[in-house]
């Protein structure tokens, strides 16, 4: 007689060229142990050097890994929103989101998915008790506080870590987003989909996680890429208007 069946937990990855971290990142995801049929999908950006090939190879090894390979449209918001359209049909009941390079470790999804059994919507949070942010710069971590300080003001989130791209969704929010509606390409995507989830009124909490900054690899972060994710910022903030007033809100941190 078996068992009642696992929920699924889908890790999505969005990558562009980590062929020096995705093998290594994929094998110490499928070593966790917890109590959900774990799987992994990479939506990739048809990396140059070569890393959907090495997902594609683990994939034939293992029918727990699965490859998004993306030829249009490319970019991290573009890229994450495909995988969470892909994840969900993939049947799944909980959607970890996180990078390919290290700076999320692996070690903290199990927790992440432990409060996700409360909450509707669970950051990895550098900047609640326990969390840290280490070995980055002190310009770099200069520029997270600025515009940290800048969104939280501007968007009213009582959560710490407002840009955490490490998170778990619940299926029925992902849904109620209305994934198509959203209009990130780039790196705002995770301050969208926060907000319109916020807005939405799901429950949403974080859990802290030590952020590592990349050994192996060339970061994707430029001056431009912050500029255009401030613009974008302020595009949906005027787009989510009507729904910012029209629903009330709950928002709960821990």
């Amino acid at each position: 007689m078996t068992g009642p069946k696992k929920k699924r937990a889908v890790v999505m990855i969005p990558t562009y060229n980590e062929a020096e971290n995705i093998a290594g990142l994929i094998k110490d995801i499928l070593a966790l142990q917890v109590p959900f049929d774990l799987q992994i999908l990479v939506a990739d950006d048809n990396s140059p050097d070569g890393t959907w090939k090495i997902v594609q190879g683990l994939a034939r090894h293992d029918k727990r890994v699965h490859l998004l390979r993306r030829m249009k449209r490319r970019g991290r918001g573009a890229g994450g929103l495909d995988g969470f359209r892909a994840s969900l049909d993939l049947g799944a009941d909980y959607v970890v989101e996180m990078d390919g390079d290290f700076s999320h470790r692996p070690g903290h999804i199990p927790a992440l998915l432990e409060a996700a059994g409360r909450l509707d919507l669970v950051l990895g949070s550098r900047f609640v008790a326990g969390g840290r942010d280490a070995d980055r710069s002190l310009l770099r971590r200069l520029i997270t506080r600025r515009v940290r300080s800048f969104i939280r003001s501007r968007f009213r989130l009582p959560v710490r870590d407002v840009s955490s791209g490490f998170r778990v969704f619940r299926r029925r929010v992902l849904e109620a987003l209305d994934l198509d509606d959203l209009i990130s390409v780039g790196p705002s995507v995770v301050l969208e989909t926060l907000y319109k989830a916020h807005l939405l009124g799901f429950t949403i909490g974080e859990v802290p996680i030590v952020f590592v900054d990349r050994t192996r690899g060339k970061t994707k972060l430029s001056f431009l890429t912050l500029l255009e994710t401030l613009v974008m910022v302020l595009q949906f903030k005027r787009r989510f208007a009507a729904l910012a007033a029209a629903r009330p809100t709950r928002i709960r941190t821990r």
